[in-house]
């Protein structure tokens, strides 16, 4: 098995940045793999008395990847779709409204914010390294670093990889801790 087959596997032996950056890829393509391939049922599903659903998963991600690597780390506000959102209305935006998106909708919107996000942190780590501080500030004016938003980012994910191993499994039944190696991203399946 190659590093092609499983290009999310963390190094062995790399440095911090390497070791972090790993670590958030990895937890994103099992978390991309959890909610692969599904239809617009099979997003909506919930369970228990949660409203979470993989589909409104996918948007959540989606607008945090935009918002830790926009106005977390620059300062830039976001934009569309999230920019014309009123958020003071609906705080859930992104989870309620995503039972109205198609599956293609839902997997391009997280596809295309982890590729922008993935050049973005490529970029700062080069200019600056995860020592930098970044735009988000505490209210007595102490700064984070690049390192503490990937931190996060990476708990971010755990947290909601986690909702996708049980919300898949009551899908159809996918279980699994990574994805078989050679697995690559899909669409929904309508």
């Amino acid at each position: 098995m190659t590093t092609n087959d499983t290009p999310w596997e963390p190094p062995l032996a790399g440095t911090e940045a390497e070791h972090l950056v790993g670590a958030l890829e990895r937890l994103r393509a099992t978390f991309r793999w959890k909610a692969d391939g599904l239809d617009a049922a099979g997003l909506r599903v919930r369970i228990g008395a949660s409203s979470l659903s993989l589909g409104g998963l996918l948007k959540h991600l989606a607008l945090v990847e935009e918002q830790y690597f926009g106005p977390k780390l620059t300062g830039a506000p976001l934009g569309p779709p999230w920019n014309a959102v009123d958020w003071k209305a609906d705080p859930d935006w992104e989870f309620d409204s995503a039972d109205g998106d198609a599956p293609e909708q839902l997997y391009a919107l997280w596809d295309a914010a982890v590729e922008r996000s993935r050049a973005i942190l490529r970029a700062a780590l080069a200019d600056g390294g995860p020592d930098q501080l970044v735009h988000l500030a505490w209210s007595d004016g102490r700064r984070a670093s690049l390192r503490r938003i990937v931190c996060d980012l990476i708990e971010e994910y755990g947290r909601h990889t986690g909702h996708a191993d049980l919300l898949r499994e009551a899908v159809d039944g996918r279980v699994g801790e990574d994805p078989p190696p050679g697995w690559r991203p899909g669409s929904g399946r309508d």
